[in-house]
C-alpha cells in the first residue's frame, strides 16, 4: 500500500519533461510537413499553369532570331546545293524526248517537307514552333475569308507586276520552261497539284517564315531581310533560267512584303499554291 502523498506526487519529473519535449517536437514536425506540402503544391501549380519562357507558344520578339546561326548556315548550304543539282538535272532532262516529270514531282515534294522538318527541329531547339513563324491559326470565319480576299487581290497584282518585269528583262523562255515542267496526263496533273500545295506551304515557311525572320533579326532591318529572302528565293529557281530567276525573285520580293505587312504566311501560302497549280494546268491544255 503506497502512501497517498506518493500517488499525488509525480514519480519522475524528468520523464514528464521528456514527454512534453516529445510532443513539442512532434507538433513542429507536423507544421514543417504541412509547409513543405504547401510549397510543393504551389510549385506544381506554377509549373502547370504559369507562363514558361520555352513554351512553343511564346511569341517571337522583334529582331529575335528563331534558330541558331549554324542551323541557318547549314540550311543555306543545302539550298545552294539543291539549286545547282536542280539546274543540271532539269537541263539534262530537257534534252531527253520524254522528261521524267513524275520523278521530279515526287522527289521535290519529299525534299521540301524534309527541309521543313529540319526547320522545325531548329525551332524546337529554341523553344519555338512552326506557328511562331507562320502566324496563329484562324479564330473566326471572317478572318479566314479576309485572308482569301487578300490572297486573291495579291495574286492579281502579282500577275500584273510579273508580266511587266518579264517584258522588261525579255524573259521569253519562261513559257518553254513551264511547258517542260507542266503535267501531261491525269496522274501527273494530280501529282502536280500536290506539288503546288507543297510549294505553297513549304517554300513560304522556308523563305518567308524562317529565312526572312532570320535575316531581319541579323540585320535589324525589315527591308534588308525581305530583300535577302527574295534573292535566295529567285536563286533557288535558277533551274528555270537566268531571266526567269529575276522574275521569280521579284515574285519572292512581293511575297516577302506581304508576309512582313500581315505578320503571317497564310495569304502567301494560298496565292503560291493556286498560282503554281493553275499555271501548270493551263499550260497543259495550251496548244503546242
Amino acid at each position: 500500500m503506497l502512501p497517498v502523498d506518493f500517488l499525488l506526487t509525480p514519480a519522475c519529473p524528468s520523464n514528464c519533461f521528456s514527454m512534453q519535449a516529445l510532443l513539442t517536437d512532434f507538433r513542429f514536425f507536423r507544421v514543417s510537413c504541412e509547409r513543405i506540402r504547401a510549397k510543393k503544391s504551389a510549385l506544381r501549380r506554377l509549373m502547370t499553369d504559369g507562363p514558361i519562357e520555352t513554351s512553343p507558344e511564346t511569341s517571337i520578339r522583334r529582331f529575335e532570331p528563331v534558330a541558331g546561326v549554324v542551323h541557318t548556315l547549314f540550311l543555306l548550304l543545302i539550298l545552294a546545293a539543291v539549286a545547282v543539282v536542280g539546274y543540271f538535272s532539269i537541263h539534262r532532262q530537257s534534252a531527253a524526248r520524254v522528261p521524267n516529270r513524275l520523278l521530279f514531282y515526287s522527289t521535290t515534294i519529299a525534299w521540301e517537307w524534309i527541309l521543313v522538318a529540319y526547320i522545325y527541329w531548329g525551332l524546337r531547339r529554341r523553344g519555338k514552333s512552326i506557328r511562331n513563324i507562320a502566324g496563329k491559326s484562324w479564330t473566326s470565319a471572317s478572318a479566314f475569308f479576309l485572308d482569301i480576299a487578300i490572297a486573291f487581290g495579291f495574286w492579281i497584282a502579282a500577275i500584273l507586276v510579273l508580266s511587266i518585269v518579264a517584258r522588261l528583262v525579255h524573259a521569253t523562255g519562261m513559257a518553254e520552261a513551264a511547258r517542260r515542267l507542266a503535267p501531261q496526263s491525269l496522274f501527273e496533273s494530280i501529282l502536280w497539284i500536290a506539288l503546288s500545295v507543297t510549294a505553297g506551304i513549304c517554300e513560304e515557311t522556308i523563305f518567308r517564315g524562317y529565312l526572312q525572320r532570320q535575316f531581319v533579326a541579323w540585320t535589324r532591318s525589315a527591308p534588308i531581310g525581305v530583300l535577302l529572302s527574295a534573292v535566295l528565293f529567285g536563286a533557288g529557281h535558277v533551274y528555270q533560267g537566268g531571266k526567269a530567276t529575276v522574275v521569280i525573285g521579284v515574285y519572292g520580293l512581293m511575297f516577302g512584303i506581304l508576309a512582313e505587312v500581315r505578320q503571317n504566311l497564310r495569304p502567301g501560302m494560298m496565292t503560291h499554291a493556286w498560282h503554281d497549280a493553275l499555271t501548270g494546268l493551263i499550260v497543259r491544255f495550251l496548244p503546242k
